[in-house]
């Protein structure tokens, strides 16, 4: 069975900075797309930001700037480098992976909180 584990939410200051890392566990297939999605309270899901296996990144416009997404494929993990965070980036937090059979996995989510 397939796990995706996050980790690295939690509550910042505005202007600050926050790491979080999602690693996948139960299998040893390849991960094609890699990626972090958020949900707002009252709001839908969205995507932050995604990278393929080769590399090639994309950004919320909201964040394009201030978060830098990356992956090790050797550790099946990516993380989420977001900096001058924001309180509109207050959410919770999920990782998802598109393995390379097919099946798309999803985090259990991580809270991210920025208040001063």
């Amino acid at each position: 069975q397939v796990q995706l584990v996050e980790s690295g939410g939690g509550l910042v200051q505005p202007g600050g900075s926050l790491r979080l890392s999602c690693a996948a566990s139960g299998n040893s297939f390849s991960v094609n797309d890699m990626g972090w999605y958020r949900q707002a309270p009252g709001k839908q899901r969205e995507l932050v930001a995604r990278i393929t296996s080769g590399g090639s990144t994309n950004y919320a416009d909201s964040v394009k700037g201030r978060f830098t997404i990356s992956r090790d494929n050797a550790k099946r993990t990516v993380y989420l480098q977001m900096n001058s965070l924001k309180p509109e980036d207050t959410a919770v937090y999920y990782c998802s992976f598109l393995f390379s059979f097919g099946l798309r996995s999803w985090g259990q989510g991580t809270q991210v909180t920025v208040s001063s």
